[in-house]
Parts: C-alpha cells; structure tokens; sequence
C-alpha cells in the first residue's frame, strides 16, 4: 500500500511560514544578544575601571612611603659622618689611606647608593667607588652649597657615576670652626626603579619643576611629563577609533602608551613638591570584561543552537527518507564505479612501475660494480708502479737486496688487489661481513705505509696525533685501510700546489673512537652532495666521484658514521667514528650484517 504525501501546492505555505518563524527567532536572539552585551560591557568596564585606578593608587601610596622612608633614612648619615673623628683626622693631616675603606664600610651598614669625601677644593680624596679618586666637583651644587651653610643639605643633579639623577645628602666637616671638606651621601632611590619595573606600564616621579626624576622608562629622564609622552608615536585617528572600536570603550583614555591606551593616576610625594604618576593599561580591566562577555556570549550561542535544532528536526527527519531512497543510492553508486576504475588504472600503473624499476635497479648495481672496480684497483696500482720504477733503478744499481723489498711489497700489493675483489664478489652478493677485532692505531700506520711512495713524491707535512694505547674497534681489516687511504689520497690531493702542505691526522677515544684527517686546502664547495656517487670536484679522468659514498658506506657497515665540514682556519676535515669494542662486541657485526643484507 502505497504512502499518500501532500502536493507540492500544499507544502509551500507551510514551509514558508516555517522560514519565516526561524528567521524572526533568529532575529529577535541576536537582537536580546547584542543588547545584553553592550549593558554588561558598559556597566563592568566602569565597575573594573575603578576597581584598577583604587588599586593603583594604593600602590602609588606604598611607594611614595618608600621614596619618603629611603630619603629620611639617608638624611642622617652625612650628620654622623661630619662628626666622625677619623675622617676628621684624615682631612687635617692629608692622610686617607683607610678613609675609603672606611666609607665603604658605612655605605654598606645604611645601604646608601655612594658616599664621597671632598676636600676643600672640591676634590674626592675618599670615595666608595674608587674610580672617582681624583674627580673634582668644584662646582657641584652639593659641594658649593654645603660650604655656605653648618646643615645638611639635599640636592639633586644628573648622576657622575650612573645615567640617573643623583639624589644627594651632603654636609661640610667643620673642625675649630673652619669648614675642611664636604661629605656626600647618595640616597639609594634608582632600587625603587627597579622594583617598579613590571608592576605598572610606566611610573615616572617629577620634581617641583616637572622634570622627571625618577622613572621606570629611561628615555624619560630629564624630560617633562609632556614632553616624554610626546617622544612616543602616538596612533593615528584611524588606528585610536579601532582601538576604541575593539575594546569596547566607554570613556576616552588617559594617555597613549607604546600605542596603547593607559589609565593616569597622580599622586603627591610629601618632598619638595614632588608628583608621582603611574600610567596603567587597560588589559587587566579588559580581560575580566571578556571572561564575562564570552560566558554570556556562549550561553546565546547554545540557546540559539536549541532553537536551531529544534526548528529544524521535523525537517531533517522528513527529507532523511528522500535522500536515503535517492540522493544516496545514486551518490554511492557513483562513487564505486569510480573508485572501481581508478584501482584498476593504479594496478595497471603499479605494474609498469615495478617493470621499470627491476630494469633500473640491475642497471645501477652493473654501474656501480664496474666503477668500484675501477677506482678500488687504481691505489694498488699506482703503488706497484712506483714500486716496479724504483726496482729497476736499483736493480740498475746492484742494489738487489732492496729491489727484493720493492718486489716484496708488489706481491703484498697484488694480495691485497684479491681481497679487494673479494670483497667485491661479497658485496654484489649483500652476503655477511667477517668482521674481527682491529686496532685503528695500526690500521692507520699501514695505511700510512701504502701511501708512503705518494707521500715521498710530494712536499707535505704529516702530523699525527694517537694515543699510546690501543684503540681497538670491530671491523674488516683490509676495507678499514681503504677508506684512511681514500681519505689521506683526497688530502693529498687538495693540497696539490701549495707551498706549505700539511695533513693532520688525529685519533681520539670517548664513547667512540674518532679519527680525524685535516688538510690547509681550499675546502669543501657543496657539502650536502659530498656523499652522492659520481659527484666529484677533480677534473675528468683524475676521480671516479665515488671513493667517499664507497667509504662512506663501508663506515655504515662498520655501525659507524663519516662527516665532513669546512675547518675555521681553512681547509677540509673529515671525521669517522666507530664503536669502541670495550663498549659493544658484538652490535658492530650485526649491523654491518644487516647493512649488507
């Protein structure tokens, strides 16, 4: 029995009353929103606002007891210093060896910033900084002034000994009624700036004049009030009404600050006139705001997700047999046509792939083989040339003895070339490695006796640097050897037409052991390709391109690493580290196993 649904006729007025429902709730929550809002913003920024300048001015009120309580402190120690008969002594006699000892040690009892003695011309002759022994401040207001008067006087100048302002207690020593010298006291106030730092955007104290004084930023110095907020770019008109526009503002701001706007609060310090001013930005009073803000913006988003979700329920539930019954069977359909195609194109793709890659990969092993071959046979050979040319002269020379040691040599060359290609066989089979135990001391010394025909034939300085002890690692014998030869050739090789040619070989022993082959070439050009097969900065027909990737990757087998990098002074060097035996017997072999697998 088939389903009798409504005609299209009928359905359109009442899905348009349903459309115009949701669209009406949806204005009327936005609406409530908005509105809710701007009352909360308003009435909690006012509300924070104050709560934030309260707080600052009673930290404004703290400080100010500390400015007061530090002066007041300092304000007695030039008293008891005038009264001091030591001090007293050194001016009358001219003696004031222990007069900065002395000082220093007042100055480290009352925790003043500096004390000075002065003598009658405005010389320091005692100081707690000994750099100013010498200094004259003849005509510092704190020298002249206490001369004219029997009390303590307070002055405040641009520092001697700091970037700050001085804020200095001096007073004249009198002795049989005659002034003999001045002693200055600084009180100990740019702590204060310090402290400060971090608590407030910026906190600044003026004199009577309005010159700031004291201040946590210290461009200000010196400066007025107004004066130091105009040596700071202050926004635009455009960025202030974004700036306005995003933090919600309900009053204009204080003042600018590094762009921002800050809260003003003043407050008068009982000396001399002084202001204290503290500049606090509203982000304390802005995060509160929108803590509340987002709350009250989550609960309408929830509310209006309700609404949503209960408006249209009846619709989902009434178009989800629509789209299982059509949309769906169609879309699925679809999808598994052509992913039934694509899979069949990939598996086509797939096996022309692995064809082609079979076809490389027996061209790159031929390739690589042949070149191996090549370049690993050319050390031996070139040796037993020499040899063979040295031979024959001393055969020409009746000196057969040593031409048998040159054709001794020549046979031990020809075993080594059998174990070469040995070890070749062994390596295009990826078979095991019969690794023992080795001393790296005498592989390097061997390898040293191979070069020596190379060696004798040029002008360079070998200097070698090994430990007395063994050095012993795990590895093959004769593919160790080859990989120091191939790095001693490519010294030999970068220092070819230098003057002073030197090669310095270098074993060390840690965790691992490293041996090191430094040259005063011209270093290394392309560092990241150093490694690749082929790649070869020798002129054709002088180097195959693969002596260190062939090196490289016999280390490898070995369980450990070759590196290279430019020397500081100039030159090449490269490092190979190896496993120490002491550490791991057995870890090398495996690995040197698994590589050649």
């Amino acid at each position: 029995m088939s389903r009798i649904r409504p005609t299209p006729s009928a359905e359109a007025p009442a899905r348009f009353g349903r459309r115009l429902v949701l669209r009406a709730g949806v204005g009327f929550v936005v609406l409530l929103a908005m509105v809710v809002i701007w009352i909360t913003n308003a009435w909690l920024t006012e509300r924070f606002t104050e709560t934030t300048r309260v707080r600052t001015e009673l930290r404004l009120a703290l400080y100010t007891g500390n400015i007061i309580s530090e002066l007041q402190r300092t304000s007695v120690v030039p008293l008891l210093l005038a009264r001091d008969p030591v001090l007293t002594r050194a001016l009358e006699t001219g003696d004031f060896s222990k007069s900065s000892a002395q000082l220093i040690s007042a100055r480290d009892d009352i925790a003043a910033a500096s004390i000075r003695l002065l003598d009658m011309t405005g010389r320091v002759v005692a100081a707690t900084n000994r750099n100013l022994l010498g200094a004259t401040y003849g005509t510092e207001p704190f020298f002249v002034e206490a001369q004219r008067s029997r009390e303590t006087i307070f002055t405040a100048s641009q520092g001697a000994e700091s970037p700050g302002t001085e804020f200095n207690y001096s007073r004249a020593i009198v002795s049989d009624g005659k002034a003999i010298g001045v002693i200055v006291v600084e009180a100990e106030l740019s702590k204060f700036e310090r402290s400060w730092a971090g608590i407030s955007d910026a906190v600044a104290v003026v004199d009577s004049e309005g010159r700031i004084i004291l201040t946590t930023e210290p461009k200000w110095r010196g400066l007025t009030m107004e004066q130091a907020l105009d040596a700071r770019s202050a926004p635009t008109a455009i960025e202030r009404a974004l700036q306005a526009t995003a933090d919600w503002a309900n009053e204009p701001p204080d003042a600018y600050l590094k762009g921002q706007a800050v809260m003003r609060t003043e407050t008068r310090v009982p000396f001399r006139g002084w202001r204290m001013i503290a500049f606090t930005s509203y982000d304390s009073v802005r995060e509160r705001v929108n803590a509340v803000l987002a709350l009250e913006i989550m609960g309408f988003a929830i509310l209006l997700a309700v609404g949503f979700y209960v408006i249209s329920r009846r619709a989902r539930v009434q178009t989800a047999a629509y789209r299982r019954e059509s949309v769906e069977l169609r879309a699925l359909n679809t999808r598994l046509n052509r992913e039934i195609a694509e899979r069949e194109k990939v598996q086509k793709d797939l096996a022309v792939a692995e064809q082609t890659l079979a076809q490389s990969s027996k061209l790159a092993a031929l390739g690589e083989m042949s070149a191996a071959v090549s370049h690993e046979l050319n050390q031996p050979l070139a040796a037993m040339k020499t040899y063979l040319a040295g031979a024959r002269l001393l055969i020409q020379r009746a000196r057969t003895e040593e031409a048998l040691s040159s054709f001794q040599r020549i046979d031990d060359l020809i075993e080594r070339m059998g174990a070469i290609t040995r070890q070749l066989k062994s390596y295009a089979r990826k078979g095991g490695e019969a690794f023992e135990p080795v001393d790296l001391r005498a592989a390097i010394s061997s390898a040293l006796a191979m070069m020596e025909p190379q060696l004798k034939g040029r002008t360079v300085r070998i200097l070698r640097t090994l430990p007395r002890g063994q050095v012993m690692v795990m590895a093959d014998r004769i593919r160790l050897e080859q990989v120091i030869i191939n790095l001693l050739r490519n010294a030999l090789d970068a220092t070819k037409g230098k003057p002073d040619a030197e090669i310095e070989l270098m074993l060390a022993t840690g965790e691992t052991a490293v041996f090191s082959v430094r040259d005063n070439g011209p270093g290394i050009t392309d560092l990241e390709k150093l490694f690749e097969p082929f790649w070869t900065t020798k002129k054709p027909g002088e180097g195959t391109g693969l002596g260190l990737a062939i090196s490289s990757s016999i280390v490898s087998d070995f369980g450990g690493r070759l590196t290279a990098h430019n020397a500081e002074g100039g030159g090449a060097v490269f490092e190979m580290q190896l496993p120490l035996i002491s550490e791991t017997t057995t870890e090398p072999r495996a690995r040197g196993i698994r590589a050649a697998e």
